[in-house]
């Protein structure tokens, strides 16, 4: 059995194309993905009818706030922050394909009734960081959409092969405390392939939080989080032979994974638990996807903040 696994792993690792199919089931699982953060946070949706004929773009630059907000299609809220489509890029011919929403991070002035409950000295303060902060962030998702919407076009002189580019985005936790924008992007000629980027925002700072920020100052969450997740790895793979990620491979020891560095990806999820993700081929075979871990607040209890 273990031979078998580790043989579907090199093939895994090894495979250079993605059939059509799988192209599609990816895309399919991505809006499948959106509808349901839509449902559940009753989201009302600006349905945009676009008919453009073959080789025909259809690019909308936003250069105002009201367009923005008339465009939007996930008029999503965090206390003081929000997420409008600040541009929707799409293109199709018999080979190509781009389905690109480019999403931009609003401030919201806070409500009267909260500035007089406690007081504008520090509200304006946190406005003023939300706004650098969500600044600087629009300028990463600009440059990361910009990158590939820049490839796919490059890519159109070629006259063989087919590419297909999907660009998403989740408002995937809204606490009290936190804000998380969740950027999904898909690339596909010949292979396919999916990565995610998270920007979680401390809303009581205004500021934009790294992994470290969460504990305590000086305290190893790296390790008891890695054995976590080697845990959860082990019991996942256990119970599920369709499972596969690496570790504990005497085989190929180089593969497995040891442990996430400060630049790992995270969120909050609404119980306060941190969530661990990785991208397709960082712990797993591509066929597995992108993967989360939950740590649940007991593990991390005495070096949480």
């Amino acid at each position: 059995m273990e031979e078998n696994k580790l043989d579907r792993l090199r093939e895994e690792y090894e495979k250079i194309t993605m059939p059509q199919e799988q192209v599609e089931k990816m895309k399919e699982r991505i809006e499948k993905g959106k509808r349901e953060i839509r449902q559940k946070r009753r989201i009302s949706l600006v349905v945009k009818g676009v008919a453009a004929a073959a080789a025909v773009f259809v690019i909308l630059p936003n250069t105002s706030m009201d367009v923005a907000y008339a465009m939007s299609s996930i008029p999503v809220v965090g206390k003081l922050v929000e997420a409008v489509t600040f541009r929707d890029y799409q293109y199709e011919d018999e080979r190509n394909s781009a389905d690109v929403e480019v999403p931009e991070l609003v401030v919201k002035e806070d409500t009267e009734e909260n500035k007089n409950e406690n007081g504008t000295e520090g509200i304006i303060e946190r406005e003023e960081q939300l706004q650098k902060t969500t600044e600087e962030i629009n300028r990463e998702i600009e440059e990361i959409t910009g990158k590939i919407i820049s490839e796919f076009e490059e890519n159109l002189k070629y006259k063989e092969g087919y590419q297909s580019i999907v660009v998403k985005n989740e408002i995937i936790s809204t606490t009290e405390n936190y804000f998380t924008l969740k950027l999904i992007c898909y690339q596909g000629a010949g292979s396919g392939a999916e990565w995610d980027y998270f920007y979680t925002i401390d809303l009581n700072t205004g500021e934009r939080i790294a992994l470290k920020d969460l504990f305590q100052d000086g305290a190893d969450y790296i390790t008891p989080i890695s054995e976590n997740i080697k845990k959860q790895m082990r019991e996942q793979m256990d119970a599920d032979e369709n499972k596969m990620y690496w570790v504990d491979n005497k085989d190929i020891p180089e593969w497995n994974f040891r442990q996430i560095t400060e630049e790992t990806s995270f969120y909050i999820n609404g119980n306060n638990d941190i969530v661990i993700a990785f991208n397709e081929g960082d712990v797993a075979p591509m066929y597995m996807g992108c993967v989360e871990f939950v740590i649940s607040n007991e593990v991390l209890a005495e070096i949480r903040k």
